[in-house]
């Protein structure tokens, strides 16, 4: 099968299309024959080791400290599944799927195999398999911060980077559990921000958040931008900052904070978890919930789209195709 591989880490040029072996699934493995695969900003960092403070050494002994352990990129996909095991007993051949492999990666691939078990869910019925594909990353991501900071109806969430992948999905699913929510965005982003339910949209550069004296239930920082010392103030008594994006300095925080303030600082790796796989797809499938697709890339010029993805300037999600979307 045809996979892109990368032998070591650096700039997209990295990035090449190769033979390689096609997996076999094991008896408690389904294999998805890719449909369409996405350009995270996970894999960005994963590939040229572009890091948050503190974590450069770090990521290197999780994912290989001189070369990669894993040479195949991905961390999401949709497609169709091809053949199972002889356990499986919640799907079969023909059926429809996404998947988040997260951090195990490998979806950068003509096939995926995954556990029954694993982050697989049915397709929504009205996505195609293009937006089906870019459902995990930032829907799971929002989801687990939104769960670890107690989310509650009717509180005052701001999205800071609310026009990337996560942000995207943060301004949405704040919406549907029912938040009143402030997106932060540049001047050509603010209309798609508003569009996915953002009550109020500020346009980063003409003004600060944090220094406009408006105070928010709950912080969401997407892009590293709003550090607790930043944002403290514009946090209410029993606030919660939500760092998507956190630096080393940002996770030895939290215990001071949480034993001096009444707000708090939520950081660390998401989870992506089966359940919140089909909790979005229900999501989507009613009308509540639906990826923003930026730009399509053929899976030959997955260079480009890492390129592109590079400059810091995608809206929403980057996908990645395999099989002709009809």
């Amino acid at each position: 099968m045809k996979a892109i591989v990368y032998e070591r880490y650096g700039p997209p040029e990295v990035l090449q299309l190769k033979e390689v072996e096609k997996p076999t699934p094991k008896d408690n493995e389904v294999l998805i024959k890719t449909h369409a695969t996405t350009v995270t900003s996970g894999d960005w960092r994963v590939r040229s080791l572009n890091v948050p403070a503190g974590f450069g050494l770090i990521i290197r002994l999780v994912f290989g400290f001189s070369k990669p352990k894993q040479p195949i990129l991905g961390s999401e996909l949709a497609g169709v599944i091809e053949s199972v095991g002889k356990d499986v007993r919640k799907f079969k051949v023909g059926d429809p799927v996404f998947a988040f492999s997260d951090a195990a990666m490998g979806c950068y691939a003509e096939y995926k195999c995954m556990p029954e078990d694993g982050a697989v869910a049915l397709k929504p019925v009205n996505l195609t398999f293009y937006e089906a594909a870019a459902l995990s990353f930032g829907g799971t991501t929002a989801l687990d911060f939104f769960r670890r900071g107690k989310l509650q109806r009717g509180e005052k969430v701001l999205v800071n980077g609310a026009s990337g992948g996560v942000g995207t999905a943060a301004v949405q699913l704040a919406r549907h559990f029912g938040a009143d929510v402030t997106g932060v965005c540049s001047t050509a982003n603010m209309e798609l921000v508003q569009s996915l339910g953002a009550g109020h949209v500020i346009d980063y550069t003409k003004e600060d958040f944090t220094q406009n004296g408006e105070t928010y239930d709950v912080i969401v920082d997407t892009v590293g931008t709003a550090s607790f010392s930043l944002s403290k103030a514009s946090l209410k008594e029993g606030g919660r900052l939500l760092v998507v994006l956190a630096g080393l300095p940002d996770m030895l925080q939290i215990p001071c904070v949480s034993m001096t303030s009444s707000k708090k600082v939520i950081a660390g790796p998401a989870t992506g978890r089966a359940v919140d796989l089909r909790f979005l797809a229900g999501l989507a499938e009613a009308g509540e919930f639906k990826p923003v697709i930026d730009r399509c890339y053929p899976f030959e010029q997955i260079v480009d789209a890492h390129s592109y993805v590079d400059t810091g300037r995608k809206r929403g999600n980057v996908v990645i195709t395999l099989v002709r979307d009809d």
